[in-house]
């Protein structure tokens, strides 16, 4: 047995269809295509809907800007640095990734919305004003990182 001996099994290998080869071949004439129709001529372009208006012009065609270089902050209420970090202490952005209250690779806002009865020593890159006031007043410090 040589390379140059092997075949497929009988009956693995099929001839190709040759379609619109006259009608002995059993494919002829409209080549397994019925008779007339948009299927039985040539190909219509992608996104053709048969004379409807199609998608891509019933769409408008301006839809505003997203501005690429827009910066998405992870937001913190002062409630929930409260209920995240009961004992108090310090807290910085990746401690805040931790506690799941803020998303890894983001800045870091704390906002004043709520209580907050212990005293943190919070590192972020931005407060509102009365975030900064809540923070001082409960006897914890405020730094911009």
């Amino acid at each position: 047995m040589k390379l140059h001996h092997l075949r497929p099994a009988p009956g693995a290998v099929k001839d190709r269809t040759r379609k619109g080869r006259g009608e002995g071949s059993g494919k002829g004439k409209t080549a397994g295509r019925g008779t007339k129709g948009s299927k039985a001529r040539g190909r219509i372009r992608t996104g053709f809907e048969g004379g409807q208006l199609p998608l891509q012009r019933r769409v408008p065609k301006l839809k505003g800007f997203t501005n690429p270089n827009k910066v998405h902050w992870s937001v913190v209420n002062v409630d929930r640095l409260a209920a995240a970090f009961p004992k108090g202490g310090g807290v910085d952005p990746d401690a805040l990734v931790e506690a799941g209250l803020a998303r890894k690779g983001t800045p870091v806002k704390v906002l004043g919305h709520g209580d907050l009865p212990v005293a943190l020593q919070v590192r972020a890159h931005a407060f509102s004003s009365t975030a900064a006031e809540k923070i001082a007043a409960a006897g914890g410090t405020v730094e911009v990182v």
